[in-house]
C-alpha cells in the first residue's frame, strides 16, 4: 500500500498492490534453503576445524599427559621429556611441571632407597651390637646353680636397642663374689661403647686384687687420662665375703642400694658417695662395709627405676619403688625384680620408657655347713 498526495502534499488517495501469499512464500522457499544449507556448510566447516584444533591443542596433550603419569606410575622411571606438546601456556606448563615432577620423584625414590639401605644396615649393625652388650654381662640364670649361699638376679632393659647401663657379678675366689651396677651418662651407640669399656676394666682391674675403693680409683684414673668424650659413668661397686656375710663397697655417685636384713623390710641404705667415674682426674674413693645376715637381700638399681614418668612427667619414685620391693620381700630375686618392674609398667602405662631400667637384686642364705 502507497499513499498518493495531492500538490499541496496532502494524502489524496491510496494506491494498493495485491499479490497472493503463496506465490511470495514459493519465491522465499529457495532463498531459505539456500541460507540453511550454506549455514549448515559453514557449521560442519567449522566444527570439523574447532574438532582438529581441540584435538590438537587439548585432547593429544591431555592424551600424553595420561599416558606418561600412567606410565610412571608404573614404571617409576623418568621418561622422555614431554617438551612443547601444546601452544597453551596452561598445558605446557602442566607439562613442565609433570617432567619436574617425575625427575624430583625419581631423585626421591633413589634417596629414599638409599636411605632405607643404610638404615637397614644400621639396623643389623644395631642388633648385631644389642646382642653383643647383652653377651657382655651375665645373662644366664641360675648364675651359680652349684652354690648355696646366695642367690642372684639381674636384668637391664636399654631405652634403645642398645644402653649405658649395665651390670655384672662373678666370683674371684671361692669366697668373693663381685657385683657391680654402672650408669653410663647418655643414650645410645657412644654410652654402649663407653659402657664395655668401664666394664672390661673394672672386671680387669678386680682380678689383679683390691678393695673396691681400690679398683675405683685406678679405673677413674685411667678413663680420665683418655677420656675426650667427656663421659661419665655412676658405679656401684661391692664384694661379698660369703663365709661371713661381710659386705665391703663403694658408690661413685650412684644410687643408694636397698637393703632387708634378716626378715625385714626393705629400706634405703644410705651409704657414702663419691665423684662418678670419669669426671675427675685423682680423685680417691672410700670404701665402707656391712654385714648381711642369711636370709638379707640387697636391692641395686640405676636412676630408670625411681625416675620412670607417666605421660604427665610424674616419677615412680624411691617410695613407690620400695613398696614394689616389699610387696613380697621374701621371695626370690628373680620374683622381686619382676614385682619391681610390673610396678614400674603399671605405673607409666603407655608412656614411652625415657631411660635404660637397670636392676640387681643379691639374697644371701649364709654359708652351708659342708663349705664351712
Amino acid at each position: 500500500m502507497v499513499p498518493i498526495k495531492n500538490s499541496s502534499r496532502g494524502v489524496s488517495g491510496i494506491l494498493c498492490i495485491q499479490r497472493p501469499i503463496r506465490e511470495l512464500e514459493d519465491a522465499r522457499r529457495p532463498f531459505l534453503k539456500e541460507i540453511a544449507l550454506s549455514a549448515g556448510l559453514l557449521a560442519v566447516f567449522a566444527s570439523i576445524i574447532a574438532a582438529i584444533y581441540i584435538r590438537r591443542q587439548f585432547v593429544n596433550p591431555i592424551t600424553r599427559l595420561s599416558e606418561e603419569a600412567a606410565r610412571f606410575a608404573k614404571e617409576n622411571t623418568r621418561g622422555e621429556p614431554l617438551g612443547n606438546i601444546s601452544r597453551l601456556s596452561e598445558i605446557a606448563n602442566l607439562a613442565d611441571s609433570i617432567d619436574t615432577m617425575e625427575e624430583d620423584m625419581v631423585n626421591y625414590i633413589d634417596n629414599l632407597t638409599a636411605i632405607t639401605a643404610e638404615k637397614e644396615r644400621i639396623g643389623v649393625e644395631l642388633s648385631l651390637a644389642s646382642n653383643i652388650q647383652e653377651n657382655s654381662i651375665p645373662n644366664e640364670f641360675p648364675a651359680f646353680p652349684d652354690r648355696t649361699e646366695f642367690d642372684i638376679y639381674a636384668s637391664m632393659d636399654p631405652a634403645k636397642q642398645v644402653g649405658g647401663d649395665f651390670y655384672n657379678f662373678f666370683l674371684i675366689d671361692e669366697d668373693h663374689l663381685v657385683m657391680v651396677v654402672g650408669d653410663v651418662s647418655g643414650k645410645g651407640i657412644p654410652s654402649a661403647l663407653f659402657m664395655m669399656v668401664v666394664n672390661i676394666m673394672i672386671t680387669d682391674r678386680t682380678w689383679m686384687g683390691g678393695t673396691p675403693a681400690e679398683i675405683l680409683s685406678y679405673v677413674n684414673q685411667t678413663i680420665c687420662e683418655r677420656n675426650k668424650a667427656d663421659m661419665f659413668v655412676t658405679i656401684w661397686l661391692g664384694i661379698l665375703e660369703l663365709s661371713t656375710g661381710k659386705l665391703t663397697a663403694v658408690n661413685a655417685g650412684h644410687e643408694y642400694p636397698a637393703v632387708r636384713h634378716g626378715n625385714g623390710q626393705f629400706e634405703i641404705f644410705k651409704d657414702k658417695h663419691g665423684f662418678v667415674v670419669g669426671g675427675m682426674e685423682g680423685i680417691r674413693y672410700k670404701d665402707y662395709e656391712m654385714t648381711l645376715e642369711p636370709g638379707s637381700k640387697l636391692f641395686i638399681y640405676t636412676d630408670g627405676v625411681p625416675e620412670a614418668e607417666t605421660a604427665d612427667k610424674e616419677m615412680f619414685g624411691t617410695d613407690r619403688m620400695i613398696q614394689a620391693l616389699n610387696q613380697d620381700a621374701g621371695a626370690t630375686p628373680q620374683q622381686i625384680l619382676a614385682n619391681v618392674r610390673k610396678s614400674v609398667d603399671e605405673f607409666v602405662k603407655d608412656a614411652e620408657q625415657f631411660d635404660d631400667l637397670t636392676m640387681l637384686c643379691l639374697e644371701y642364705r649364709g654359708m652351708s655347713p659342708e663349705r664351712i
